[in-house]
């Protein structure tokens, strides 16, 4: 009971609605693993689909503010607390989402990604060009087990970070025992994805969500702060400010959410390198 479902998948290929198959025929309790769900009132450009879960009890869906930044270690932290209530109910786990950089840290266990921040240390870094930042890193010494995702600035200079907090603090200690993660992955045919990305998004569209954009902004959510939420926000942001307009709005961001859906079974297929076994379910 321990041991932990894992369901993976590209945006619109359908792994809440098998989670929920799932999660009713065993028992089970779905854990949310998608960085933008935790934000309540932010419905529509975020997919939720609470209606999908039904009966089945769900975690790390609305537990946060829009406005605050939700980051990976808040996330680990929740994982655990939500999985210990669930576990103690008798239950089992079912993680579910497409957020690639928190299921790799449950499955894998990154005990880095709970290091403490340093006040102001990440300021000074997070204008360099990545070349510097890389050329940084080549100045700590990097455990074996600790692996550093480039693909951004931004998680460059968390690596950075967290092995600097590690060359103060040599005596900090790192939580270990992963627990075990049996994961399956969808992957629909690109077509067949396509198609289902295409469909949500008008969907999303004729449910309201340039109205549930008016109403945060409203409520004081600034078009900066917006647009840091994903492409939904940031391009109905856009749309809002004028400086797009309406047809352009909606092609750019389908065009956009197909690439991030790619970027995402690349991220997949990265796990799958890094030693994790997924094992892929045909979907149509």
């Amino acid at each position: 009971m321990k041991k932990i479902i894992t369901i993976l998948g590209p945006t619109a290929s359908g792994k809440t609605a098998l989670a929920v198959q799932v999660a009713r025929h065993i028992g089970a309790e779905i854990i949310s693993a998608d960085s933008r769900q935790v934000y309540r009132r932010m419905d529509i450009g975020t997919g939720k689909d609470l209606l999908e879960y039904q009966d089945v009890p769900y975690h790390l869906i609305d537990i946060c503010e829009p406005g605050d930044k939700y980051h990976l270690g808040q996330f680990i932290q929740d994982f655990q607390q939500a999985h210990q209530q669930i576990l103690a109910r008798n239950k089992y786990t079912i993680l579910c989402g497409g957020t690639g950089l928190y299921l790799q840290s449950i499955i894998q266990h990154n005990k880095y990604a709970l290091t403490p921040i340093i006040e102001g240390f990440k300021d000074q870094l997070i204008k360099c060009p990545k070349e510097d930042l890389i050329n940084t890193l080549s100045h700590y010494t990097i455990p074996s087990d600790f692996r550093i995702d480039t693909s951004t600035n931004k998680r460059i200079v968390r690596a950075i970070e967290i092995l600097e907090f590690l060359k103060i603090h040599p005596n900090h200690s790192l939580q270990q025992s992963p627990p075990q993660s049996i994961v399956f992955g969808l992957n629909p045919p690109a077509e067949a994805r396509r198609k289902q990305i295409s469909i949500r998004l008008h969907d999303r569209l004729k449910q309201g969500l340039i109205q549930e954009v008016t109403h945060l902004l409203a409520q004081g959510l600034r078009h900066e702060d917006l647009q840091y939420y994903g492409l939904e926000y940031k391009y109905t942001s856009l749309y809002l400010l004028g400086e797009i307009n309406e047809a352009y709005f909606i092609d750019k961001l389908e065009t956009e959410i197909h690439r991030y859906a790619k970027r995402q079974m690349t991220y997949f297929r990265k796990m799958e390198k890094d030693g994790i076994h997924i094992h892929w379910i045909s979907s149509t």
